[in-house]
């Protein structure tokens, strides 16, 4: 599995700033309905409440949301750059500016944990964040993000 497998080109956007970690789960929502076709208040849902179990913000800026949804057939995510970083209750309690939402089918078990160790990798490495926040373009993201799980699987 690759990151090429789980985000596709057009689930990365690049914000001004969201004014909650509400709100940026709100616009994850919406990427994923646009991506994906799911449907925006479930997915707005389902994170709030795997939320409520403990903050998804790893710490260094990174934020990894995720949840588990009926009626997806495979593990798929999208990918948020703010310019302007906003609390999330990370566990370093540093703001976060870059976050990979995942989204997984209700009875994925191991492609779940999977994409989830691979999507932690390549966020912890300070390389790959450092010029994933010095890019305003979305194509330039992608290609940063897939060819970093790459050159980790070479």
């Amino acid at each position: 599995m690759t990151i090429h497998d789980i985000l596709p080109p057009t689930g990365i956007k690049v914000i001004a700033a969201a004014s909650s970690k509400k709100r940026l789960l709100h616009d994850i929502g919406d990427m994923a309905q646009a991506c994906f076709g799911l449907d925006q208040s479930d997915v707005v849902e389902a994170l709030l409440e795997r939320e409520s179990l403990g903050p998804t913000g790893v710490g260094q800026g990174v934020a990894l949301p995720h949840a588990r949804l009926p009626n997806l057939k495979r593990v798929c995510g999208v990918f948020v750059r703010v310019r302007k970083p906003l609390d999330f209750d990370s566990v370093d309690r540093q703001p976060v500016d870059l976050a990979f939402a995942l989204f997984a089918p209700e009875d994925a078990g191991v492609e779940h944990l999977k994409a989830l160790a691979l999507v932690s990798r390549t966020l912890r490495d300070e390389g790959v964040c450092n010029k994933l926040r010095s890019n305003e373009d979305p194509s330039t993201i992608y290609t940063i993000l897939t060819e970093a799980t790459s050159a980790q699987a070479a």
